[in-house]
């Protein structure tokens, strides 16, 4: 087949831009690595609402050691393991997760252990939770007041405390759950479920549908069970329980199961199975753009009820397309007041990002030194990242002092850290997470925005990007809860690159 002079230039450019990508393979951040562990954390659902005395009996009915495997892409790649034990009037609540997940192709152990203490009726009284991978260790206890949970989190490196409030006391549930038998008797009723999260320290909500009864083969055999879906912050999940309330199998995006097995079958995990960046890629189709393009336009096909922020900045968003437009940032802007950008949360310490850590403010100030025009900061401070922190995978909660201390991490450590330095010099920064294209796909990713008179302009320190390519497509904005928003786009997001008109 005999190829025109411009597609010969377009297979070059594109070779050229795999190349050039491929170089920095080993710095694709994970995002989605610890995202994806929300979806699998023992206590899924962590907090239900108050449930009446027949429902606290259901619940009551197994104590017993409960196995269920974890599964994805149809290898098993670690176990989840629940215990009940009566303690006088109370119960303890021992939950334990073991996984190995293949992170660009390398063996990422992992371990997540909960102990809950509850009441006769389990409400829960208070929790420990400890969660290790490599290069990440996180302890976290709290208790229970009414529906406040006050918490601390010790990183290794900092320690981060907190309260968050739920809409009601909160209670347990385990993985028995024959209380949405009761509640949900017919198909399409719902329920409300407020609930907290031990990995991310996080109050969310989520919507249980009934779905009636289906048949469905779960390890090689036929059974009729109860489906039930749930939605939460974006995630739909799938799960399946018997005639008892017990749940059998769930299922999440992108190949992601949790089945209920025997204790030496969960526990059989030989190897990490698929890489799970590449498994959750998002293809796209289309040419990429000449080298040199001012802008790319975009289809984006998505479920149509989650609310993204995908116009803002250097995105446009008309008839249905999505236009990204290469920012030019001056060198120097010849100013140095605060920045205007009508949003003060943008300048704002956070759990995750302290900028108004004395240590952050100290660093912050050595790497800027005299400079004080505050382009040539925001360079400054995207260099010195970029420069100072080893290209990582990391799977843990990316905060911005422990970033500084330990001074490894993927694209979460570095926006984390970026957002804070420069908030703590008055800079507006958001992070903005969403994908960015790696090889011959779309990989989900995190950098950051900074407002300069006025305007923002996009950076991606992970790759020493000012400003980022086209190929950075942003979703949202904001800390852990904004992020976990990314989690409903796995597995239904698709991407066509809409050539220019002629």
């Amino acid at each position: 087949m005999v190829h025109s002079e411009c597609e010969s230039e377009k297979t070059a450019s594109h070779e050229n831009l795999r190349f050039r990508m491929s170089r920095r393979t080993w710095k694709i951040a994970v995002f989605l690595a610890w995202l994806v562990l929300l979806g699998l954390l023992v206590t899924r659902d962590l907090f239900v609402p108050v449930m009446d005395r027949g429902e606290e009996a259901v619940l009551q009915k197994a104590r017993q050691e409960k196995y269920y495997g974890i599964w994805f892409n149809g290898q098993r790649i670690g176990y989840v393991v629940e215990i009940m034990r009566p303690r006088g009037e109370k119960f303890i609540l021992d939950q334990e997760a073991h996984l190995l997940l293949n992170v660009l192709d390398t063996t990422q152990p992992v371990d997540m252990r909960v102990r809950a203490t509850l009441t006769g009726s389990l409400r829960l009284l208070d929790f420990t939770f400890r969660f290790t991978s490599p290069f990440s260790t996180m302890e976290a206890e709290g208790t229970v007041e009414g529906n406040r949970v006050s918490f601390r989190l010790d990183t290794g490196q900092t320690t981060i405390s907190d309260t968050v409030s739920l809409p009601e006391p909160p209670l347990l549930a385990i993985n028995d759950r024959g209380y949405l038998l009761d509640r949900l008797t017919g198909p399409g009723q719902k329920i409300r479920v407020p609930s907290f999260d031990p990995l991310s320290l996080s109050a969310r909500e989520s919507i249980i549908t009934y779905h009636g009864r289906e048949k469905i083969v779960v390890r090689g055999r036929l059974q009729q069970l109860h489906r039930f879906s749930e939605a939460a912050a974006g995630m739909r999940t799938s799960f399946w329980t018997d005639e008892a309330g017990k749940v059998i199998m769930e299922e999440s995006p992108v190949g992601f199961k949790f089945i209920a097995e025997p204790e030496f079958r969960a526990r059989d995990i030989v190897r990490p199975g698929t890489e799970l960046l590449s498994a959750v890629a998002v293809p796209f189709t289309g040419d990429l753009p000449a080298p040199g393009a001012g802008s790319v336009t975009y289809r984006i096909t998505m479920p149509p009820d989650l609310d993204f922020e995908l116009a803002g900045g250097r995105q446009t968003v008309e008839g249905g397309l999505l236009r990204i437009i290469r920012e030019l940032m001056p060198e120097r802007f010849g100013h140095t007041g605060p920045e205007n950008c009508g949003d003060l949360r943008y300048l704002e310490p956070s759990r995750y990002v302290q900028a108004d850590n004395g240590e952050i403010i100290a660093q912050a100030a050595a790497i800027v030194g005299p400079e004080t025009d505050p382009a040539a900061r925001v360079r400054l401070l995207a260099r010195w990242v970029h420069a100072k922190l080893e290209k990582r995978p990391v799977i843990g909660l990316p905060d911005a002092l422990t970033t500084l201390k330990s001074r490894r991490g993927d694209c979460n450590e570095h926006a984390s850290l970026f957002a804070a330095l420069a908030r703590a010099l008055g800079i507006p920064t958001a992070i903005a997470t969403g994908v960015t294209l790696q090889h011959d796909a779309f990989y989900y990713h995190a950098w950051n925005e900074v407002c300069l008179g006025g305007q923002w302009y996009s950076l991606d320190t992970t790759t020493d990007q000012l400003p980022a390519d086209l190929y950075h497509i942003r979703f949202a904005r904001g800390d852990i809860e904004q992020q976990l928003m990314i989690g409903g786009l796995l597995g239904n997001l698709e991407i066509e690159i809409v050539p220019p008109p002629e």
